[in-house]
């Protein structure tokens, strides 16, 4: 299955704030597009810094390339809802839509569902005319992303004739092909991170029509010592040895010592973490791991190098 990641047409990622789910997000548009794949990286919230990893400036609701075969966009509610207008309603172009779009907020706030289906139809939009060979949506945190994939069903279930349950069921067609779309949830090797991804696996296969097609664990700690260097480690700790060592070096190495220590304890408390995950979920999805790059900042340099760690784990 992980091998077949980058052939669906639509792929959306999500995951808990602060896990790098647009790190990865464009990771994967940047990797398929290095592969021969014309790419579209959508970043739902126009709030987002999407564009921070490919270092190319803004990005706004019109897709301009990035990378060679890599295009990126922003999404913006009143552009879309104008092109909206414009390709399915067959509404001439106006310049603003002021009480239209003022009338659309009133519509959406009180229908539950109004506005997600204009967000997610643009990305479904793009992969039902062909435009791309492939979609990667930088979408919205796990506590809303069920919401969003199931809002064309919901609607769907309102509306049983006319025009909105014509456009409503080619969402659905496309959300629910399993060889077309899939859900990529990004995580950590942390409790809670695993703790909602657990959750969000269930919630998904439960709540919605679109196939969960893996999950990549980021920021996994390599393994730096094995149990032969711990007890060669615990014995030097003891204070003649330390005496010895600190009088050899001429400074102290306890410090180094509990450094050591403390790498070997977070990497089984996090080797815990990915037992759990891998455990509570369906053995089928393929669990991907991205290295901790121990970065400060991100940006194109880290894209890269985490399309290269998801291209060796693609490889498998």
């Amino acid at each position: 299955m992980a091998r077949d990641l980058l052939d669906h047409k639509l792929l959306f990622v999500t995951g808990k704030g602060g896990v790098g789910k647009s790190t990865v997000a464009a990771a994967l548009a940047l990797l398929a597009s290095q592969r021969g794949k014309r790419t579209l990286a959508c970043e739902i919230d126009a709030k987002g810094n999407l564009s921070d990893f490919f270092e190319s400036g803004p990005t706004d609701y019109e897709p301009r390339e990035v990378q060679p075969n890599l295009y990126a966009m922003s999404m913006d509610t009143e552009a879309s809802l104008q092109e909206y207008l414009r390709l399915q309603m067959r509404l001439p172009a106006i310049a603003r839509i002021g009480p239209l779009a003022r009338a659309f907020e009133f519509v959406a706030t009180a229908a539950p569902g109004v506005r997600e289906i204009l967000t997610v139809g643009k990305p479904v939009w793009e992969v039902r005319e062909g435009h791309y060979d492939l979609v990667v949506v930088d979408a919205v945190a796990t506590g809303h992303i069920v919401s969003q994939l199931a809002a064309p069903q919901s609607i769907n279930e309102l509306v049983h004739v006319g025009l909105i349950r014509q456009q409503t069921g080619w969402l659905i067609d496309i959300l629910g092909k399993k060889e077309t779309t899939g859900l990529v949830i990004v995580t950590t090797p942390e409790e809670m991170p695993v703790n909602e991804t657990i959750e969000l696996a269930g919630r998904v296969e439960d709540e919605t029509d679109v196939a969960l097609k893996g999950i990549v664990v980021n920021r996994v700690l390599p393994e730096l010592f094995g149990r032969g260097e711990e007890e060669v480690f615990e014995e030097l700790r003891q204070p003649a040895a330390v005496g010895a060592l600190d009088d050899s070096l001429g400074s102290p190495v306890e410090p180094v010592f509990e450094a050591a220590r403390l790498a070997v304890t977070m990497r089984r408390t996090r080797a815990g973490h990915l037992d759990r995950l891998r455990t509570s979920i369906d053995s089928s999805i393929p669990l991907l791991y991205v290295p901790y790059l121990f970065m400060r900042a991100h940006g194109f340099r880290t894209t890269r190098q985490v399309a290269e760690a998801l291209s060796a784990e693609l490889s498998y």
